[in-house]
């Protein structure tokens, strides 16, 4: 009952994202193309919002972090370094009924059973076939698959390859936003007038051949990640873990997302290279999911780097005189994952008089629209006017929204499922008193403020 609800909720979140312009489906008009969305314009404005609250968190409020932002598609020899091009892959597996492509381990998690993202191909199958009376091909119900085999999620092109044969030797758009960090670690040490510890961050399209995309905006082929790397000494990297662990956990609860929809995940099988590694896991439609990744990683990254770079990537400290790799911790999460927790945050449906509103009760800071500017009626020139001069004075500071559309009720609902934290109405004794009508989108509950009390009324409510 409880899987049935999550995928009521689904639905309407993702049919309020087409009908009200904050998601669309990529290429819609040709058909579609599967896992990739295009933001509207609401949802451009919230995933503005969202980018602009980690930048400021992760940016602008600390002194030992500054940002980046690295090329799409940089040297192939990165992602050899990396290991992405050996061993970036998922377990495939294809319908032999309905020849539909399927990713194995999504095949035994929905079974009740976890495979292990380290596993060969050869335990993989052992688990998978060992469990093939609990699954089934969710195109066709049918129990028959080919044997698994792992597929790499690099997406391969040609830029600056003019050979017919490219594909022989391609570059690659990137698969993660961190391997442009850390290849130019160097440069900002030598530029930004850092030392270990310091931080670099950047936002930024990542880009991953997904077998069996699935769940929204929860997992694309074409994505955007946040992403921050620190550098610290050896000896101080959990202690620095440990920080960075409390100091994401407390963003999300100051960003507004209840607590408890909130949980942590531990890894129980890290990679070799891996000192720690817990995931903050939000409570989506469809159940607890990875929201962000926090790892400690050791020297792993930029001792690979060296390697195959033949440049030395160590520190010296100014102080001590010491010198080593800098080991790395990091924090990594998707806009649009971050985008669909706060939309399941924020959907609420209530019971007014007879029929249910539909509210978006974002943060207001969040929100793609501030406020929204009614004149009562659109066919009183005087009213119009009036609105227009508040509209246009707003707009200075703040993404405002001009409506005379429909009746007020009417305007109110709409304004409420694109989550306008307030509704200013021009009415005619606005004409008399200089006050407009300032209705709460939470609460419903309405005051006269005057005209030149506006702004500041909207600065202390949107802080």
């Amino acid at each position: 009952m409880a899987e049935k609800k999550g995928e009521d909720l689904m639905e309407k979140i993702v049919s309020l994202c087409k009908r009200r312009g904050f998601v669309f489906p990529s290429s819609e008009i040709y058909g579609g193309f599967a896992a990739v969305y295009d933001y509207g314009n609401y949802g451009a404005e919230l995933s503005k919002n969202i980018k602009n609250e980690w930048w400021k968190a992760m940016v602008q409020l600390r002194e030992d972090i500054v940002g980046l932002d690295s090329s799409i598609v940089m040297s192939p020899r990165i992602w050899e370094a990396s290991g992405h091009v050996a061993g970036f892959s998922d377990p495939l597996a294809e319908c032999k009924n309905c020849h539909a492509r399927l990713r194995v381990d999504h095949l035994l998690e929905d079974a009740g059973v976890f495979a292990d993202e380290k596993m060969t191909e050869e335990e993989i199958n052992q688990l998978f076939n060992a469990n093939l009376d609990k699954i089934k091909c969710p195109s066709c119900g049918k129990h028959d698959f080919t044997d698994a085999h792992k597929f790499n999620l690099l997406v391969k092109c040609n830029l600056g390859n003019f050979a017919s044969d490219w594909g022989k030797d391609p570059v690659y758009l990137r698969g993660e936003t961190c391997q442009g960090i850390y290849v130019n670690y160097k440069n900002v040490l030598n530029s930004a007038r850092v030392k270990v510890p310091f931080g670099i961050a950047q936002i930024g399209k990542a880009f991953r051949n997904e077998i069996t995309a699935r769940q929204f905006i929860f997992r694309t082929r074409e994505f955007e990640q946040m992403e921050m790397q620190y550098f610290v000494s050896p000896d101080r990297e959990m202690e620095e873990y440990e920080k960075l662990r409390q100091a994401r956990w407390d963003y999300y609860l100051a960003l507004g997302l209840k607590p408890e929809n909130l949980k942590w995940h531990q890894h129980e099988n890290l990679v070799f290279y891996a000192k720690q590694a817990y995931d903050i896991e939000y409570n989506f439609p469809f159940g607890f999911k990875e929201l962000e990744g926090i790892h400690a990683r050791g020297d792993y990254d930029l001792t690979q780097h060296a390697k195959f770079s033949g440049k030395k990537l160590d520190y010296t400290d100014p102080e001590t005189g010491e010198t080593y790799v800098p080991h790395i911790i990091e924090a990594s999460v998707g806009v649009g994952r971050t985008m669909l927790a706060v939309l399941t945050d924020a959907y609420t449906e209530e019971a007014v008089e007879d029929e249910t509103r539909v509210v978006l009760k974002f943060p207001p800071r969040l929100a793609p629209i501030k406020a929204a500017i009614f004149p009562l009626l659109k066919n009183k020139p005087e009213l119009v006017q009036k609105a227009r001069g508040i509209y246009d004075e707003l707009k200075q500071k703040y993404m405002v929204e001009f409506d005379d559309s429909g009746n007020i009720g009417k305007r109110y609902r709409r304004q409420d499922e694109i989550g306008t934290p307030y509704c200013v109405t021009v009415d005619f004794e606005t004409l008399e008193d200089g006050a407009v009508t300032v209705r709460d989108r939470d609460t419903m509950v309405q005051q006269r403020i005057k005209i030149e009390e506006l702004g500041a009324f909207l600065d202390e409510k949107l802080k």
